[in-house]
């Protein structure tokens, strides 16, 4: 498990994804089995990662997970693999503090001892080139081990680049992509996943490989990525738990797909059996069914087929209100709402336990990460603390106050967030597990008992 990179940017635009998913396909390519890894919250690139290596890429956040909860998601992830490859977020310093390097790739470099290829945008630049690079070396001593020219014009201008940087800052550049006009990596649009699941994106997956296999140094940049292992944490979140097994519905199609994996591992470690289902193919809420998970995603993408479901519908409404402990998060919770209205001003009924609607906006509503405590008397135990994220262009209109299910902090302050119905906790934020391994055991607990309550009933 020596081998492992991380790539970073000099910012958001220089062409990060690009690079990972072009050195992913060429590894894979090789023969090799590689691990992706993405640095932050985010949930889209991971997609692509998942698609190019037939494995499932990981989140790596140092501000939603400490310093033993990045090794151990890190190490658990890695087994039986020739490399990891761990996408930067961002520039390679920017995470949520302007005056340290708190989550950002840089921190998770050092976390993982995992050597950095830094990618820098060659449009009109030359010599300019090692300035920058020298830059990113003077703030992270040692980290920087290689450099990769995106967006050059030309053999020759990568030349002047590669001359440049290994003259000025010591470190090799280890090849370049060429400018190719019309071949772009798709913004992060909403029919993403349903195009990888249909491998409408595999051509543009082969182009990227191949275009680095002719460019780049491989042999250099496997060389390069060499590292001492890692010393293992005393882990703890991914062990197999004492208790009776329980059955956890959890809603997994195109229109909700969005769950950190390590959730759902510790809720199998808890004693989970995880049932998927899909609200979008009129899939009900098994019968079996102890606890019911509905994630983020696109129900607004999907929200006429959604609605059109009038079963699956029934189904999640009968189970929240026969006391079924459920987790709603963003697009789960928008589903649980009475309506749903996309931004051309059309509405869709969703399941219609919580009192109110979800708007959809042209414009973002909110951003950022979430230091959350448990305000209700739900499954959730009062005053438990827990770190995630939102991230969603809708707001809430609510008709009838419900009891808020968190008191949410930001860099704006503290305000209530969520609501509770039932014993099911909805809101917007995107609850990270391992912040708080309390909560896949109470999630469990609350299963089993509602699972005890159907036999005696």
């Amino acid at each position: 498990m020596g081998k492992r990179l991380v790539i970073a940017g000099t910012g958001s635009g220089s062409g990060k994804t690009t690079v990972t998913l072009a050195l992913l396909g060429a590894f894979k390519r090789r023969g090799l089995a590689v691990q992706p890894f993405k640095c932050g919250p985010d949930y889209i690139d991971p997609t692509y990662h998942t698609a190019i290596c037939g494995r499932l890429s990981r989140n790596l956040d140092s501000w939603m997970g400490n310093a033993d909860i990045i090794r151990e998601v890190f190490l658990q992830a890695s087994q039986d693999t020739d490399i990891s490859v761990i996408e930067g977020v961002m520039g390679m310093f920017d995470g949520k503090d302007p005056l340290k390097d708190d989550g950002s790739t840089a921190e998770i470099s050092r976390l993982t001892d995992a050597p950095v290829l830094l990618v820098i945008d060659a449009s009109g630049t030359a010599r300019s080139a090692a300035a920058i690079v020298k830059g990113f070396q003077m703030m992270a001593p040692g980290q920087i081990k290689a450099v990769i020219a995106n967006k050059t014009g030309s053999e020759g201008h990568f030349r002047l680049i590669e001359k440049a940087v290994s003259q000025e800052c010591g470190i090799p550049v280890i090849g370049h992509l060429l400018k190719m006009p019309g071949v772009n990596v798709p913004e992060r649009h909403l029919g993403l996943v349903p195009a990888v699941e249909r491998g409408d994106l595999n051509e543009l997956f082969d182009t990227l490989a191949e275009a680095a296999e002719r460019t780049v140094d491989l042999d250099q940049l496997l060389h390069l990525s060499e590292a001492p292992d890692l010393m293992q944490p005393e882990g703890h979140l991914f062990k197999r738990k004492q208790g009776s097994s329980v059955t956890i519905a959890v809603a997994k199609d195109a229109a909700f797909h969005f769950y950190y994996e390590e959730n759902l591992e510790m809720l199998r470690a808890h004693g989970a059996d995880l049932h998927f289902f899909s609200p979008l193919l009129g899939e009900t809420v098994p019968a079996e069914a102890d606890a019911l998970y509905i994630g983020g995603g696109f129900p607004e993408e999907f929200a006429p087929g959604l609605a059109a479901q009038h079963a699956t519908r029934q189904s999640v409404r009968q189970a929240v209100q026969s006391g079924m402990p459920t987790l709603a998060e963003c697009g789960g919770f928008m589903y649980l709402t009475e309506e749903l209205v996309t931004v051309d001003g059309h509405s869709y009924p969703m399941c219609g336990i919580i009192d109110g609607k979800t708007i959809m906006k042209s414009t973002r509503a909110a951003l950022g990460y979430r230091e959350l405590t448990s305000l209700s008397g739900t499954w959730i135990e009062e005053g438990i603390k827990l770190r995630g994220h939102e991230f969603h262009y809708s707001v809430f209109e609510q008709r009838e106050e419900r009891p808020p299910a968190f008191q949410s902090g930001s860099r704006f302050g503290k305000k209530p967030d969520g609501c509770v119905v039932h014993n099911a906790v909805a809101g917007y934020a995107h609850l990270y597990f391992p912040s708080n391994p309390g909560i896949a055991k109470a999630f469990t607990a609350a299963a089993r008992a509602y699972q005890e309550e159907k036999v005696t009933s």
